[in-house]
């Protein structure tokens, strides 16, 4: 039994006239009279009452007809996800990312991608960035978004954004009057810092940006998300250097100061497998691309 045969049955079920079923069909009344008798020998039932002036379903035939709709509904339920599927419209897409980007780039993509994706299940995880790397390589998750730098010829990384680097002061701090901060000003406050071995970028990044000032920072504590640093700074543990969309981040007891000299910027970037192809991975790709960046990055 093929879904044809089914097709007909259903036609002829609603018509009751085999001359109309085949005009809907687009197909000849012996052809369809054939196939719906093939279909009766291999069910191995009588679904019509055929007489020369009419045609009426049996018993058998109502309980056929109800199942065979069913059928149909769902055989083109499948081919429709199929089809979106295909085409990146629904499934499921599993994202890691280091929690600085839930503060600048990644609420915005996903909403969009929301609006427009629907079908599509989102699974998101918090992660360093040496954790999005390994989650990759395990195929944990389909995409990540980190701090760069990576090397990686097994992974795909494009930048997203570059922005500013800023200062973050506890409130009661002497310097809280100042519009701009110099980096040697900071050059015996203690330090909040990322840890290097969870990654190298922000924390090569910023140790640079200090020795360039004549000093090397020091070290008071280390905390791992960038929230964690922001509150250490309002508890009055150290000041700190962080990207400019933490200003986000309106913590009581904090002050954003720039910078007064031109510093390197930090990076965000989106990082896949080379050989993922997974089609929702790319629509997602391509919502990012779209996003219009806030005007202070």
């Amino acid at each position: 039994m093929e879904l044809r045969h089914l097709r007909y049955f259903v036609t002829v079920a609603e018509e009751l006239h085999f001359g109309r079923a085949a005009e809907r069909l687009q197909m000849a009344q012996p052809p369809l009279s054939h196939q719906i008798r093939q279909l009766e020998l291999e069910l191995g039932v009588e679904l019509f009452h055929r007489t020369k002036r009419s045609v009426q379903l049996t018993e058998v035939g109502q309980l056929f007809l109800e199942e065979a709709r069913q059928i149909l509904i769902q055989a083109g339920q499948a081919v429709q996800i199929v089809q979106q599927a295909s085409s990146g419209e629904v499934g499921r897409l599993v994202l890691g990312f280091v929690g600085s980007a839930t503060y600048s780039i990644l609420p915005d993509t996903l909403k969009l991608f929301r609006k427009k994706f629907p079908k599509v299940l989102l699974s998101l995880h918090e992660m360093t960035t040496a954790e999005v790397v390994q989650a990759l390589h395990e195929k944990r998750i389909h995409l990540g978004f980190v701090r760069p730098p990576i090397n990686d010829e097994e992974l795909i990384i494009e930048s997203v954004f570059k922005e500013s680097f800023i200062v973050a002061l506890p409130k009661s701090h002497p310097l809280e009057r100042e519009t701009k901060i110099y980096l040697k000003m900071l050059a015996n406050e203690p330090f909040i810092l990322f840890p290097r071995h969870l990654g190298s970028g922000f924390y090569d990044q910023i140790v640079a940006m200090c020795q360039k000032a004549g000093f090397s920072p020091q070290v008071a504590q280390e905390a791992v998300q960038m929230q964690t640093i922001v509150s250490l700074v309002a508890a009055e543990l150290g000041v700190a250097i962080v990207p400019a969309s933490m200003q986000n981040l309106q913590r009581v007891g904090v002050v954003y100061k720039l910078l007064a000299e031109e510093t390197p910027q930090a990076e965000l970037a989106m990082i896949w497998r080379r050989d993922e192809k997974s089609p929702v991975l790319h629509k997602f790709l391509d919502i990012v691309r779209e996003i219009d960046l806030p005007c202070w990055l």
